[in-house]
């Protein structure tokens, strides 16, 4: 007698983690998702995720990965808009108001598809689900990484980056009626440190002085503006201040692997990725999806927004082998 084949899912709820520039994968696995046919019928997401899972809810995802592809270093640098200020070091309203243009006036509760965007509140020291009220609002708070973009108030409460507390954020989607819970972390082992993409990356942008970085851009800064905006003392500090700290070596001195040097930034940033992995594995033990993607952390770095189309490709090839391995006997 022979076995009826299983139906395959076709209702999908999507759990998208926290990462930094990772996040663009994100929109790699939400195509493939689409090519195949699976309908998203929820979205939860913290940071990076909040922003890419709530243009998809909005249906305007499509137009975001366009205008993200079309980024250089550059204007990855005036979006950022760096400042020195109480709570952090970039305002980053300007990429917002970008968010705002795509997605139009729109509130959580009249998205197509039901969304939670994840925040933690500062004072009060816990994660908040974000259900309700203006959808930019809401990615605004997820986003705001400690250190790097000052915490926004909603409501009364001040809020941070949702992947503080809840790097992957799948309890608010256990009452979704799905066939499937697909979770992408962002924050998985760096078994892929040699691939391409990594590999260009450390080429692309070396750690180290300014006068390095400068050198290695220079490809990429296409206009006389964006020159000029690195060149002045802010931007320089800031830069300065998210480099890894090493110096170039000379060509005599010993090659000796040593420590290497981090800078304040590079600290704080591993420091954020080590703790949200923990964070990601606890929750995937005690709300474990039906099917993980995971993302490695040397994929980039957590600032590399200039990588938008390598990362939408991996996510895209990552979901693929995935969703193939997932639906083999």
């Amino acid at each position: 007698m022979t076995t009826a084949a299983q139906p395959q899912p076709s209702r999908v709820a999507l759990v998208l983690g926290s990462g930094g520039a990772r996040g663009y994968a994100h929109i790699g696995v939400i195509a493939e998702l689409r090519e195949r046919g699976y309908d998203i019928v929820g979205i939860s997401g913290s940071s990076m995720g909040a922003l890419v899972g709530g243009l998809q809810a909005a249906g305007h995802l499509d137009e975001f990965a366009e205008w993200a592809k079309s980024l250089t270093q550059g204007a990855v640098l005036r979006l950022l808009d760096p400042s020195f200020t109480a709570a952090g070091v970039l305002r980053a309203e300007k990429i917002l108001d970008v968010v705002r243009d795509i997605l139009g006036d729109i509130n959580i509760e009249d998205l197509p598809i039901p969304y939670t965007a994840v925040a933690t509140d500062l004072i009060a020291g816990r994660s908040v689900w974000l259900q309700r009220g203006p959808v930019d609002t809401a990615i605004r708070a997820s986003i705001a990484i400690p250190g790097v973009i000052a915490p926004h108030v909603v409501d009364g409460r001040l809020l941070a980056d949702g992947g503080i507390l809840d790097p992957l954020p799948m309890a608010p989607l256990s009452a979704v009626n799905a066939d499937m819970t697909l979770a992408v972390s962002l924050n998985g082992g760096d078994t892929t440190a040699g691939s391409p993409v990594a590999d260009e990356a450390e080429r692309s942008t070396p750690p180290g002085r300014l006068n390095r970085m400068m050198r290695s851009t220079s490809a990429l800064l296409d206009t006389s503006g964006a020159r000029s905006l690195l060149d002045r003392p802010t931007a320089r500090a800031i830069l300065d201040r998210f480099s890894s700290g090493e110096a170039e070596p000379d060509e005599d001195e010993d090659s000796t692997p040593e420590v290497p040097k981090l800078g304040s930034f590079e600290v704080m940033n591993r420091t954020i990725d080590i703790a949200q992995a923990a964070l990601a594995r606890h929750q995937l033990a005690s709300h474990p999806p039906d099917l993980l993607i995971e993302v490695p952390r040397s994929t980039c770095r957590s600032l590399d927004f200039h990588r938008a189309a390598e990362l939408i490709d991996i996510g895209r090839e990552l979901a693929c082998k995935a969703l193939d391995s997932a639906k083999s006997p």
